[in-house]
């Protein structure tokens, strides 16, 4: 028989251990502090967020020796905290913590930073500041762009990396080739930045020109940032041109070249850099030619052919010329290379007078390269040069300038290196254009104008 006093005993044992148990669990949720580091970033973050930086900044310090790897916004916070004390208040003496946000940021946060951006950020902090040498800074933006070249995308930091190199050289640290190749490299990436914007603006371009739909407010928006940025790096690219100067004229490529010549006549890579070089500052010496057949000996490419269209080119063989460039553009797979041998295809054929052909070329180059602007400025001057022979009345003439205008506004709008020159073009144009009381006296407001002759197409007469 079961003993039911010890059955209730033990009952009574079990309820009442549990019931401690749960008690114990219980009382202390209840008890539990708040979290420490949710506190201290709530004092951080409501004085940061309206800048009252002082009262912010004795919690970023505990932040960041008791809770470095908490949030994110510690450093986002924090990177605007020190800029502000740094740039507004000009307390330099913050310019260490400041670049220690950055580096914590990177190290507590690696997934949700962009390690090229906080190195080539922390890089431009130096040399704004004249922190280190020219030698240390210069290592600090090379090593940023060694390591995340599709981070560096910051125009300003682009031309202080180079400047830094023009420096160096100038003081005997670097040699006169190493500063030709890092401005190859610095120049192709800008021509890649300024392609990327070019190639998403032409959409829009088109669209606008099109007139069929308005641009949506996002498509505004991002029609001026794509504007603006290219015109950043078009300042940025003629300043590092500026900053190469007289290093990269003539008068020091070609002895430079020509007192290297026998001992790298076999290398393959010196002799396309030195041949592009020389061409690129259109050099007038028996060098040149020398390199493109050398070159075309050891290796038939498109560079080499290239050349050797220059040279053809050079002697007032066009047609000889015209077939080594055809040749280049086949063997080409580099867009901005191929760009270059493109124009000079299209630039042969408009000086012939076949229009028509060089905008096929013209057109094949900005396939390449949607940031050459001289394409576009090209087709707008050759519309402008055909305008008495497209259309059967004045009018119909006079029309073509409102083509050629839009194509100088194009050429403005990708290339920022060439616009004061294209917007001036435009606006000629546009004063030859039917004005106002010509479309009136015509009867010709809202009609559209079709062209029959290389130039085809249309254009809409604007309403009164």
């Amino acid at each position: 028989m079961i003993n039911t006093n010890n059955l209730n005993t033990m009952k009574t044992k079990f309820i009442l251990l549990f019931s401690m148990a749960l008690l114990a669990v219980t009382g202390n949720s209840f008890a539990q502090a708040p979290d420490d580091c949710t506190i201290t970033l709530s004092y951080f973050t409501e004085p940061a967020k309206i800048k009252n930086y002082e009262a912010a900044l004795p919690f970023y310090e505990k932040l960041i020796k008791e809770c470095p790897n908490y949030n994110l916004a510690i450093y986002q916070y924090g990177v605007k905290m020190f800029e502000y004390f740094v740039e507004e208040k000009g307390d330099k003496s913050k310019l260490n913590d400041l670049i220690q946000a950055w580096e914590l940021r990177l190290q507590n946060f690696p997934s949700q930073t962009k390690e090229g951006d906080v190195l080539s950020t922390i890089a431009q902090i130096k040399f704004d500041n004249n922190i280190g040498s020219k030698a240390e800074q210069f290592k600090a933006f090379d090593d940023a762009f060694k390591k995340h070249p599709a981070d560096f995308t910051s125009g300003k930091s682009l031309y202080a990396y180079f400047s830094l190199a023009v420096d160096l050289q100038n003081s005997g640290e670097k040699d006169l080739q190493e500063i030709f190749s890092l401005y190859d490299v610095v120049i192709s990436k800008i021509d890649t930045e300024k392609n990327s914007l070019a190639s998403k603006l032409t959409p829009l371009m088109d669209k606008e020109e099109a007139g069929t739909a308005a641009l949506t407010e996002k498509e505004q928006r991002a029609k001026d940032v794509y504007e603006n940025n290219l015109g950043v790096y078009a300042t940025v690219e003629e300043s590092v041109n500026g900053k190469l100067g007289q290093l990269a004229d003539c008068p020091n490529l070609i002895p430079l070249y020509e007192k290297d010549y026998e001992e790298k006549k076999n290398d393959i890579d010196w002799i396309k850099a030195a041949s592009n070089r020389l061409d690129a500052k259109d050099c007038d010496s028996p060098l040149t030619n020398k390199l493109a057949v050398r070159l075309h000996e050891l290796e038939p490419s498109s560079t080499s052919a290239y050349l050797l269209g220059k040279q053809a080119e050079a002697e007032g063989k066009a047609s000889k010329a015209l077939e080594y460039f055809n040749q280049a553009a086949d063997l080409e797979k580099d867009n901005s290379k191929k760009a270059r041998i493109y124009y000079s295809i299209a630039e042969n054929y408009r000086k012939k007078g076949s229009f028509g052909t060089a905008r096929n070329y013209y057109n094949k180059m900005l396939d390449a390269k949607p940031s050459a602007g001289i394409a576009y400025y090209k087709i707008g001057a050759m519309y402008s040069d055909s305008a008495n022979n497209c259309g059967t009345s004045v009018f119909e003439k006079r029309a073509m300038y409102w083509l050629a205008a839009d194509m100088m506004d194009k050429a403005a709008r990708v290339d920022g290196t060439i616009a004061g020159n294209a917007r001036a073009a435009a606006s000629s144009y546009r004063a030859r254009a039917p004005q106002a009381s010509d479309i009136f006296s015509e009867g010709m407001a809202g009609k559209t104008v079709t062209f029959k002759c290389w130039v085809g197409g249309s254009v809409r007469v604007p309403n009164l």
